[in-house]
């Protein structure tokens, strides 16, 4: 329950547990993960590899049951795929036989709705893929395919949009290229943001606040507000306060990562 004139959060993930039955046994990947997204917040989730980002992520979406705990969007519990929440997976996954223009109408075909022709051309627009439409995916680089995936899980209008470490894959001048896209596109449309990434530079530029996950099972370790207004200059990126930032979140995840840490009692261990 939220204090008289508290904001309600936009995403809550409450006590999430998530286990995962294998052949050699239970893998615990989850373990009692509170956190909340505020409206129209951009929030990077980092940790060590294997700490369960993405089983958290997917656990947001609806695409993967929990074991115990509870996601809820509005306060409304999220029990399967949700209208309402985009995600851009790490792979770009277009139908290699659909040009782009098909491969953006296909979710609603799934769905049985008439597109908006005026917000996709909008966001083709926007992203510069303007005059590509007949194009099928081997015909487009890796960014574009990837602007792509962020056009197609834009085109719903969802008010929370989910981003699985989307960048990783791409060369380091096309990945800061797709950063400044997505700060853009939130400055345009405030569509509230959870993202995962590897990268604690990425993570600051784009986030309100980051929050680091304990080694498995990911548990909300600490969480760093991120002070600096947008747009973020590179002066402001080559500062010494992100610098400073950058260290602290790095120390934070080293630690976690060795079991080695003295930061938990300086900071409450719920993101919210």
């Amino acid at each position: 329950m939220n204090a008289p004139g508290a904001v309600t959060p936009k995403l809550r993930v409450d006590g999430a547990t998530k286990v995962y039955q294998t052949a050699s046994g239970d893998l615990l990947a989850l373990e009692d993960c509170t956190m909340a997204v505020q409206p129209n917040e951009i929030v990077s989730i980092v940790g060590p590899s294997g700490c369960g980002k993405t089983t958290l992520l997917w656990s947001m979406s609806g695409l993967h049951g929990l074991t115990a705990g509870q996601v809820l969007l509005d306060n409304q519990p999220i029990t399967g795929p949700h209208p309402d929440i985009g995600i851009v997976f790490q792979e770009a996954n277009l139908l290699p036989w659909r040009n782009l223009e098909a491969n953006i109408r296909f979710p609603f075909e799934i769905k049985h709705q008439q597109i908006d022709r005026v917000w996709v051309d909008h966001l083709l627009n926007r992203v510069g893929l303007e005059g590509f439409g007949k194009k099928y995916p081997r015909e487009l680089s890796g960014g574009m395919q990837q602007r792509a995936a962020i056009v197609r899980a834009l085109s719903l209008k969802p008010s929370v949009l989910l981003m699985d470490e989307p960048f990783g894959a791409l060369d380091s001048f096309t990945r800061e290229e797709m950063n400044r896209l997505v700060e853009e596109i939130w400055m345009d449309t405030h569509t509230t943001i959870v993202f995962i990434t590897h990268s604690i530079e990425e993570a600051i530029l784009l986030s309100d606040r980051v929050v680091v996950l304990s080694a498995r099972p990911g548990r909300v370790a600490r969480v760093f507000d991120v002070p600096f207004e947008r747009p973020r200059s590179l002066d402001v990126m080559a500062s010494k306060e992100v610098f400073d930032l950058t260290n602290a979140i790095k120390e934070e995840i080293v630690g976690r990562r060795t079991g080695i840490t003295t930061t938990e009692k300086r900071q409450p261990a719920v993101a919210s």
